[in-house]
């Protein structure tokens, strides 16, 4: 089994045009939180022309809501949000520079064309497995929209989050190649 690929943000296209479907990832550094409320509200300052609380170019989004944190810890479970939710938002962030994705089950076929067209990749990380996850955030903040409690986006620490590529710039998606390889004929 190969060794998983590391990657710390802001990625170009270059670290995005490397990766390939099914390849093990560990993120460091920094990424930031976001589910369809804040998603909304992202896509709406883009649509009248106005700045988003924090440079998208080069970023990774975590589709998650955490728990609240423990004490000694950053947050509390922090496990992958069904990322169809974010499809109708995720193609205007992406085409204004936003590199990854995080979450889990399949993305829209727009989503993908933008990923293509934009260079841009989608993983996913385990869901069930948000207490593990939360263990691999050193630091959480919250940047924008506090009321939304959870669904905050929040900018994250992170050491060594393990991530699968599921969606890459070349159009191919490990969830179809999966379903092929163990199809009946």
């Amino acid at each position: 089994m190969n060794q998983p690929i590391r990657l710390t943000p802001p990625l170009n296209d270059e670290d995005v045009e490397k990766l390939k479907i099914g390849d093990r990832i560990l993120i460091n550094g920094i990424i930031y939180t976001g589910r369809d409320a804040a998603h909304k509200r992202l896509f709406d300052l883009l649509k009248v022309g106005k700045n988003m609380p924090f440079d998208i170019k080069g970023q990774i989004i975590y589709y998650v809501g955490p728990a609240p944190a423990k004490p000694g810890q950053a947050l509390g479970s922090a496990g992958p949000t069904t990322s169809y939710r974010m499809d109708a938002y995720s193609p205007s962030l992406i085409e204004r520079g936003l590199k990854g994705m995080i979450g889990k089950g399949m993305r829209s076929d727009a989503v993908k064309e933008a990923m293509k067209k934009y260079k841009a990749v989608y993983f996913a990380a385990t869901g069930g497995a948000g207490a593990l996850l939360a263990k691999r955030v050193k630091k959480a903040e919250i940047v924008a929209y506090e009321d939304l409690g959870p669904e905050a986006i929040r900018r994250l620490v992170v050491e060594d989050l393990p991530v699968i590529v599921v969606n890459d710039v070349r159009g191919n998606d490990l969830y179809i190649e999966g379903e092929k390889k163990y199809r009946r004929k």
